[in-house]
């Protein structure tokens, strides 16, 4: 397998996310500057959330990642809620992450990634994908170590974006 060892896995599942959103926001998140609790785009993602998945163990730390929901059954089945697909490149990563690291644990998973809003699923199983995720670590504590916070790049998802204020006011 790969060449990280489990005790040097300290990364969220959410660094890898913020990687494919946008490598600034990585940053301050990284250095404990959080804007998520002030934006309405991250509670109406809590909302559902809560809202949906009754009678599943929410919410499953596991050292550094917390899953959103696990269903055991012949293969274990790693739940991560989303409100919607625009940014599925970022969650499909966060998933393979989190299959990568219970992988570290000697746990063979897959991943699905809900969408309750769309009513829809997506599959996601790690097979040939090791080298993928171990690049995203890589490119996570590169940024991480940054002594000042990326240059940011306006796209359209900025104006939706917890960060907007600190990158574009």
């Amino acid at each position: 397998m790969s060449n990280y060892p489990l005790n040097e896995l300290l990364i969220r599942g959410t660094e890898i996310n913020y990687l494919f959103i946008c490598p600034t926001k990585l940053w301050y998140f990284a250095k404990g500057i959080t804007m998520e609790q002030e934006s309405e785009w991250v509670d109406l993602g809590k909302f559902l959330h809560e809202r949906s998945y009754f009678g599943e163990e929410k919410e499953v730390q596991i050292g550094s990642i917390k899953i959103d929901f696990i269903k055991k059954g012949d293969i274990i089945e790693v739940h991560e809620i989303k409100k919607g697909k625009s940014m599925e490149k970022a969650h499909e990563m966060q998933a393979l992450y989190y299959l990568y690291y219970l992988k570290k644990l000697g746990i063979d998973a897959k991943a699905i990634l809900d969408y309750p809003k769309l009513r829809e699923t997506k599959e996601i199983t790690l097979e040939g994908r090791e080298e993928e995720v171990e690049k995203a670590i890589r490119e996570v504590e590169q940024i991480k170590s940054l002594p000042a916070p990326p240059k940011p790049v306006k796209t359209k998802k900025c104006k939706k974006c917890a960060y907007y204020e600190l990158c574009w006011v």
